[in-house]
């Protein structure tokens, strides 16, 4: 009875956890960590368009984790507020596309 009673919690925990992982097609260079933008291939050439020498630091790599705006003091120019938010404005029309297929 105990592993029915288990197995039923675990379900209802997924079920309720699920929509909390749902696709949320916001991208953004201040909450999404620069492994998820270089994985998707639309992000990834969002950030080859705006920031190609960022891209090509072997150093980039190692900030996966973080996110762009992390790593803008470590940047200098190459990562300035005027080219966070053009990436920002390019990210948004990622979800906008998204949103418009629904």
């Amino acid at each position: 009875m105990r592993k029915y009673v288990q197995a039923a919690l675990l379900a209802v925990a997924l079920t309720t956890v699920a929509p909390a992982f749902a696709a949320d097609p916001t991208f953004s260079t201040g909450s999404s960590d620069i492994g998820t933008l270089m994985d998707n291939a639309e992000t990834k050439a969002i950030l080859m368009k705006h920031i190609p020498e960022v891209v090509a630091n072997a150093q980039f790599e190692m900030a996966r984790p973080m996110t762009l705006k992390a790593i803008q003091a470590f940047a200098g120019d190459a990562l300035n507020d005027s080219k966070l938010a053009a990436i920002d404005a390019d990210l948004a029309k990622i979800a906008a596309k998204a949103e418009e297929k629904k």
